[in-house]
């Protein structure tokens, strides 16, 4: 077990590595004359030279990545270019924006399509049915609209939730839920999509084996059977899916956050790959590639514990 966690994290670690030296390259390759655009238009030519060179902007593009690249390494990503905030700075309290909402829609969709999943493997007829109409919405409407539908009908409405903002949960727990509700319910319900389809399925093949009939023939209840046996076979496909929905909500939190004016990672982004602001940039970039590796790390340790084949992959 202890090799696999130090294979995992190795190529994780290398990962890493690869995702720093291709962003910050492209950055560079596609920022066009970055100096210019943090001073604007009407700046002169020599005021445009000297703000490149204030940044190190005249210098080969690998000796800039060297430099960013050993600040990295000790905890140093810089100053923000437009603001001259430290990025951890700005990163720190934004990046609790975002997880909020991502972590919370990964743990609904997780609840809800091992519920769902299990239910329309299991009954079939109507429950199977409800499961692939949300499947359908899922997949067929896009994040941003779910969320404008959810303000207009809870908030604008009903007036159960506020349409925008965020309050800490360390200022108001109460305040904090009904903030990240309705971002959370937009986020989740494709994920929930995907996830359940996979359980079903899996659950589906699952109770197909051998040992489910030996196990039922030994006389242990159905119940036991499923959540003792079959969704630990059946565990493995759905964390894989799982964690590509955790990925891909990191992505779409940038336009939920935009839709609920929150304060997270995808505004700043927005702002900063705007303005050219590259340190700010990569240390977004930096940031959501440590906490994908982190999650894939602990699914693959989940799917190890479920299937010790796993663990010589």
């Amino acid at each position: 077990m202890l090799m696999f966690i130090v294979r995992r994290v190795i190529s994780g670690v290398i990962l890493i590595f690869v995702i720093s030296f291709l962003a910050f390259t492209l950055l560079y390759l596609s920022g066009g004359d970055i100096a210019r655009r943090i001073l604007g238009q009407s700046a002169t030519d020599e005021t445009v030279a000297l703000k490149a060179k204030a940044l190190g902007l005249d210098r080969p593009i690998l000796v800039q990545y060297w430099d960013w690249l050993t600040s990295a390494l000790v905890g140093n990503l810089g100053r923000s270019w437009t603001t001259s905030q430290y990025v951890s700075v700005s990163l720190s309290s934004r990046l609790a924006v975002t997880l909020s909402i991502v972590i919370g829609a990964t743990i609904i969709a997780a609840i809800l399509s091992v519920v769902l999943g299990v239910l329309a493997a299991r009954r079939g007829g109507w429950i199977d049915a409800l499961v692939q109409f949300i499947s359908v919405i899922g997949f067929a409407i896009p994040g941003f609209l779910i969320a404008l539908v959810l303000v207009l009908v809870f908030a604008i409405n009903l007036h159960w939730f506020k349409a925008t903002g965020f309050v800490p949960i360390t200022t108001s727990f109460g305040g904090w839920v009904a903030s990240v509700t309705l971002p959370i319910a937009a986020l989740s319900i494709g994920a929930i999509a995907s996830v359940s389809q996979q359980v079903r399925g899996s659950v589906i093949d699952a109770m197909s084996r051998d040992y489910v009939r030996t196990l039922r023939s030994r006389g242990l209840s159905t119940n036991r059977v499923v959540y003792k046996h079959v969704l630990r076979n059946a565990g493995g496909p759905a964390l894989a899916v799982l964690a590509l929905q955790f990925i891909g909500l990191i992505g779409g939190a940038v336009i939920v956050e935009q839709v609920f004016a929150l304060p997270g990672i995808g505004q700043l982004t927005v702002t900063a790959t705007t303005s050219g602001d590259i340190p700010v940039v990569m240390g977004v970039v930096i940031a959501t590639a440590v906490i994908v590796v982190i999650v894939n790390l602990l699914i693959d340790l989940a799917q190890a514990a479920l299937n010790p084949k796993v663990r010589l992959s």
